[in-house]
């Protein structure tokens, strides 16, 4: 059974997303399409806040993993954030949806500073907010920045939108083809079965704050605007 439309939500995209094909970089077919699938989540009436990872520019665990301290390998990712919030506010305004790209880092030649009373008028207002920058802080992840930004602003839920995944499995499904596909889930049970939809401080947040998470494919046409109307599809982890 569909539940009641949501009124305000945080779109969660990966970085991987915007590159298509090509696994990395911007491909601008790719960031066309996902901004014409929210402009039709927009027209719903829903308020859109939107995170954007930036792995498809920089991976700042994988470099320090390599040797690179990690918090400058993070701001390198920050900043990835940021190229990729810039690219999908120029997709979506092509289309005549008014956007606001904010960043928790200051860089006001080219975005907004973060301010969370002014991020939530210009959601009142209509305006899809793209928040870059993760956090403004190193150790965070894209994942931590969704779950905090949705308690800041107040949000009803975050959109997970997966790239060619379409909920949350009891395994990995292309390991595992048995691999039991849940549809309601709890926090608890995300955390303590490991299901690494989201990492532990996410989790944490979300459950704290009461903010479901709608994981779904992304790549299935319709679907961003089918999660903002409630419709059943993915798996819904419970936030209360």
């Amino acid at each position: 059974m569909d539940k009641k439309k949501y009124s305000r939500v945080i779109l969660k995209l990966s970085g991987e997303a915007l590159s298509g094909n090509n696994k990395v970089g911007i491909d601008p077919l790719t960031v066309s399409n996902i901004a014409k699938e929210i402009k039709d989540a927009y027209q719903t009436g829903v308020q859109i806040g939107i995170i954007v990872g930036g792995g498809n520019i920089w991976r700042g665990k994988s470099a320090s993993e390599m040797g690179m301290e990690r918090a400058s390998a993070d701001y390198m990712g920050m900043l990835a954030t940021v190229i990729n919030a810039l690219a999908l506010q120029n997709a979506l305004e092509s289309i005549d949806v008014t956007t606001r790209a904010m960043t928790s880092i200051s860089m006001e030649a080219v975005a907004e500073p973060y301010i969370r009373r002014r991020a939530i008028r210009h959601l009142e207002k209509g305006r899809v907010v793209i928040f870059g920058g993760g956090t403004g802080n190193p150790y965070f992840s894209t994942d931590t920045t969704a779950a905090l930004r949705a308690a800041e602003i107040n949000a009803d839920a975050i959109l997970m939108a997966k790239n060619r995944v379409d909920g949350v499995y009891d395994a990995d499904p292309v390991i595992y083809p048995n691999a039991c596909k849940y549809e309601d889930v709890s926090f608890l049970e995300l955390v303590n079965r490991d299901l690494k939809v989201m990492d532990s401080t996410a989790a944490t947040l979300c459950m704290d704050n009461n903010i479901d998470v709608v994981v779904f494919n992304m790549n299935t046409k319709g679907n961003i605007k089918k999660a903002v109307e409630g419709k059943k599809i993915g798996t819904t982890v419970k936030g209360r």
